[in-house]
Parts: structure tokens; C-alpha cells; sequence
């Protein structure tokens, strides 16, 4: 059998593949989905969840889809054009556990009989520009977006704890709070990884400009 190189195409086409099946076919995980110890054996739906918690978890875990749609659009455009083969091999590896997300939160939101955001593509698209562009100027610089990138969605997650504000959960969706305590802790260790490969930290007016749109994101995909 013959073997060769991968060429940029190839990874043009890899990338296409890899939107597609973001976009337009059900995600795969790896991994098990999460579930709390208190619903196991248990409807998946809490009888003790009102009307309007069920539309709020809904809501958040429409952005937390969003949230991994966007991962794979970021991973797939820094892998692409990162220089170093060692970063190119662990955002893959980041990619690849960021679909377990996807799909974890893709069949949360079947069970709150929800759809995903009908603005996806747009979020996809958008997220590969930005990732392309930080690869585009050094490796040290789109790993530097990786770590700030997941400091933001652990603090994002973390916040789906406190019922008493937006951000939270109802208390009694156990089903979605044990798929959010898992991602929450693969972001952390994709941010300390990215942190220990060279990640450069970003100018705060960066970090501040981050902030505003995932906020604008999270505002339209919680509704559309």
C-alpha cells in the first residue's frame, strides 16, 4: 500500500467533511453520556420541572450546543493551519473530545424536545474565520485564544450551578447539570493544556472583545 504525505487540500477536504457532519449529522461521542447519580433509572424529563424550567434548560443547553459547534469550527481552522505537529495532534485530540460535548448536548436537547440553534452555520462559519485568523499569525497566538476561549466557557459553565441567576440550571435538572459538570471539566484541562504548549496571553481589549460576542451568542441562541 502507498502512503503520502497529507496535503493542504487534504485538509481542506477534511475540513468540509468535518462541517458537515457538525452541521448536518447527529454527533457521535466517544464517551458515555453523563448522567447523575439521582437520575439514574429515572426519566430523563423531571416530573418536578415546570413548564418553564424545561424551556429555560432547553435555552441553555441550545447555547451550550452552540458553544460546541463553534469548538469544532475553532479546532478544525487552528489544526489546519498550525505549523507545529505536535499542536496540530493535540488540537485534534481537543476536537475530537469536544464532540463527545456536541453530541452530549445535541441529545439533551432532543430529550427536552428542543432544536438546536437555526443560526448554527452562521456560528460555524464565524468562529472558523477567527480561529484561521489566530493560526494565521502563530501557533503561540492561537493557543493563546484556546486557553482564553475555554477560561470563558469553564466560567460560562460554572455559572449554570446557581439556579438564582439566569445563567443557572433548575436544581432539579439533574440530567443536564451531570453533561455540563463533565464538559466544564474537559475545558479546564484543554485550557491548561493550550497553557502548557506556549499559549501567549492575550491583550485584555482581546479578551474584553471575546466577552462581548460570546455574550451576543449566547443572548440569540438561548431564543433562535
Amino acid at each position: 500500500m502507498l502512503f503520502r504525505n497529507k496535503t493542504r487540500l487534504d485538509g481542506w477536504i477534511g475540513v468540509a467533511d468535518s462541517a458537515l457532519r457538525t452541521l448536518a449529522a447527529p454527533a457521535n461521542a466517544a464517551r458515555v453520556l453523563p448522567r447523575a447519580m439521582s437520575a439514574i433509572g429515572s426519566s430523563p424529563l423531571s416530573p418536578l420541572m415546570s413548564d418553564a424550567e424545561l424551556r429555560h434548560s432547553a435555552g441553555l443547553m441550545r447555547v451550550n450546543h452552540v458553544g460546541e459547534v463553534c469548538a469544532q469550527a475553532l479546532y478544525n481552522a487552528q489544526s489546519l493551519f498550525a505549523r507545529s505537529e505536535r499542536v496540530k495532534i493535540e488540537l485534534a485530540q481537543a476536537a475530537a473530545e469536544e464532540m463527545d460535548h456536541l453530541a452530549w448536548t445535541q441529545t439533551r436537547l432532543s430529550q427536552l424536545h428542543a432544536s438546536p440553534s437555526l443560526l448554527n452555520p452562521v456560528w460555524y462559519a464565524t468562529s472558523f474565520a477567527i480561529g484561521a485568523a489566530a493560526a494565521a499569525i502563530s501557533d503561540r497566538v492561537s493557543l493563546g485564544f484556546v486557553a482564553e476561549t475555554e477560561a470563558q466557557v469553564e466560567a460560562h459553565l460554572a455559572s449554570h450551578g446557581d439556579e438564582a441567576n439566569q445563567g443557572g440550571l433548575p436544581n432539579n435538572d439533574h440530567a443536564s447539570r451531570a453533561i455540563v459538570a463533565a464538559m466544564q471539566a474537559d475545558e479546564a484541562r484543554h485550557g491548561e493544556q493550550a497553557r502548557q504548549l506556549g499559549a501567549t496571553a492575550l491583550p485584555a481589549a482581546v479578551k474584553q472583545a471575546m466577552r462581548l460576542s460570546a455574550k451576543v451568542m449566547t443572548t440569540l441562541a438561548y431564543r433562535i
